[in-house]
Parts: C-alpha cells; structure tokens; sequence
C-alpha cells in the first residue's frame, strides 16, 4: 500500500513516517479506529515504508502482500479442530487486495460464514510465535499485522502478552482494532496507541471524484450518507451488496404494522427472526446496530429536521417518509431500549431465534403507539 493511494488521515501518515525518519517505530503498535477510516491500509503502508528503507527491493512485493518477512493474522472459523487463519491467506490477500478498506462484516461474508464464529485462537498465536522465533528472510526486520485483534479469545490475549513481554530482535507488531475495549489492560500497557479518526468529508470526497463519474450531487449524498467511513462509501457504489439489511428492515417494519390488524403476519415475524438467528453473532449485532440508526434517522425525519439525516432506505417502494411518521418520543426510548436488550443477550449467547422472535413481535406494540 503507498501512502497516497490512503484517503486523508494527513497527520497520522506524516507522524508514522516520522517515526521512522527518527528510528523511534514502537515494537508493538496498535491501530484502533474502523476499517473504512483506514486502519488496515495505514498499517501497509507503515510496513512497507519499513522493509523498503531495509532493501528498496522489497516494496513491490510487501505492495502485493508476498514479502516473506510480513506476515498477517486474521479472525477465522474452525474447521477439523484448524484455527489457524494461514490456510485462508489466499481468501484474505484477494480481498485486501481489491479493497483495503473492507470490514469483518465483508470478511465473514466472504468466507461465506454466516453462520460461524469467527476469532483469533491461542493456536494461531502460538504459530506466530514459532515463526517470529526465526531469523527473517531478507536479514531486516520481521513484521506482524494482526488484523482485527479485538476478536482474539481470552487464552490467545494471554499469549499475545507474553509474545509482546519478550519480543525477538527486529521485530515489529500491528494490530488493528476498532477500538480498546477488549483489550486487556496488560496488552495496552505494552503497546503504542494511534487512534484512527474518521475521514474528513472532503477527503472521502476527493476519493469519489477520482474513482468514479458520479454527479456531484450523488457524491454529496454519498458523503453526507456514509460518516466519514470510506468502506460504506465504496460500498454505496455498488447497492446490491448493501440491500440484505434494508430488505429485512423494511420487512420487518411493514409485518409489524400488520399484525395490529392481521394476527396471521406473525408468523412472518418468526421466519424473518429465523432467518437471522441463522448469521453469526457479528453479522446480527451489526444489524441490530443498522436498524438502531434507521429508527434515530427515521426520528430525525418526523421532526423535521431532514438536513441532518444522512440515511434513509427509498427502495423497494418503501415509503420512508410515511414510515417516519410513526416514530416519536412516545415510541423511540422503548424501540432502542429492546434493541439495546437484544444486543446484550447476544452477546452473552442467548437463544437468538428467541432473542430475534421476542424483538420483532414488540415492535408491532411499540409502531402503533400514539404520540
């Protein structure tokens, strides 16, 4: 990755190449802030800049993700008691490849694992470990980019310590999060934080207009749309991807003003909860966060305040508008306290075809309810 194929993050890029104009590279850095604000394509471009200043002929190929010294880890599934993420390199190169900027949530749906647990084992540690325990290929420095390292299991946290504890001469470790909160506070302690701010507006902006033949006003829209998250934008280009959340959404909103009148629609409500029970757990907080925002968006539009909702779902005839109108400050504590109770039930492995059935079933009460 070079530094001007990143969006923005102008700061960051000038203090990570400073750091190493002044021989000052942390051995264990992490990278906190969302894929689409570019967590994953800073980390690249940092250790390319680092094996390329070792040997100007690594560049091209630490570019193409094949420099024997930069090794990745990265959440999988397990599959024959193999937690270990190397056998799904060649998945994991081809999408960072086509888009450096893709989310776990792209992650999972490439793996076409839906419905798996995706996470960094102690035995993929434990195999980093052994590689790190050799002498680099090209004589300079070893680099690991642990891709989403706030999906590591408690025992692979715990080995990743020791592993930051008694590092092995010229060696560097990224990690890359969305945020801390998982961490333990031992590995924080250890490692040196750069925390990723969102784009700035222009910037994802700029990116539109170089990449694409969009009218001004689609750009605008896109940008106003997306929050300064360059992932989302890239994914607005292409909307066929992005439909499964707003297709269920706005099944789930129009079988809840059903059953009011027609009981027999809750069985709709069943299947659809059966259907997304189906997704791991990521995919369904993810949408229980997406129809968290589309119900505060919603709120935004009935109070006539329009200028500030940066998304709305205008497919499929739905008419977001009227839809609006329907929630209120009588209806909207209740809807997102449920949602919120969902999530934490989720996250503490509830049955989520109860947990799903239970949350689409109260909407139908809560839609209804007068201002």
């Amino acid at each position: 990755m070079n530094w001007d194929h990143i969006a923005g993050q102008r700061t960051i890029k000038e203090r990570l190449k400073n750091s190493i104009d002044e021989n000052r590279v942390g051995h264990a850095q992490l990278f906190a802030g969302k894929e689409g604000y570019g967590t994953l394509p800073l980390a690249l471009a940092y250790a390319k800049e680092i094996l390329s200043r070792e040997n100007p002929a690594s560049g091209a190929k630490a570019e193409h993700l094949n420099h024997l010294d930069l090794h990745f880890s990265f959440p999988v599934f397990t599959e024959k008691s193999n937690s270990l993420s190397k056998r799904f390199f060649p998945n994991f190169r081809e999408m960072i490849l086509d888009n450096p900027y893709a989310d776990f949530d792209d992650w999972s749906t490439y793996l076409e694992s839906e419905n798996k647990q995706l996470f960094i084992s102690a035995d993929e540690i434990d195999e980093q470990n052994a590689k790190f325990a050799l002498k680099s290929f090209e004589g300079g420095t070893k680099i690991l980019i642990v891709w989403r390292a706030d999906k590591m299991n408690i025992s692979a946290s715990n080995k990743l310590l020791k592993f930051l504890e008694e590092p092995p001469a010229k060696t560097l470790i990224i990690l890359t999060a969305e945020n801390t909160d998982s961490f333990l506070p031992t590995i924080l302690s250890r490692t040196q934080i750069t925390e990723i701010p969102r784009l700035k507006d222009e910037d994802i902006a700029q990116y539109l207009k170089t990449k694409t033949n969009l009218s001004e006003e689609r750009s605008k829209e896109i940008v106003h749309q997306v929050q300064g998250n360059l992932n989302d934008a890239i994914k607005s280009l292409h909307p066929e991807g992005q439909s499964e959340y707003e297709t269920l959404f706005v099944q789930w909103v129009r079988d809840a003003f059903q059953v009011k009148k027609k009981p027999e629609y809750l069985k709709n409500i069943i299947l659809w909860a059966r259907n997304i029970s189906s997704w791991n757990r990521e995919k369904q907080k993810n949408f229980l966060q997406f129809c968290s925002e589309m119900f505060r968006q919603a709120l935004l539009q009935n109070y006539g305040l329009p200028n500030l909702v940066y998304r709305k779902i205008d497919s499929g005839g739905f008419n977001w508008e009227g839809f609006s109108k329907f929630i209120h400050g009588a209806n909207i504590e209740s809807i997102l306290d449920e949602i919120s109770e969902a999530d934490y039930h989720l996250q503490r492995n509830g049955n989520a075809k109860i947990i799903w059935t239970d949350l689409g079933i109260k909407l139908s009460r809560y839609i209804h309810k007068s201002v």
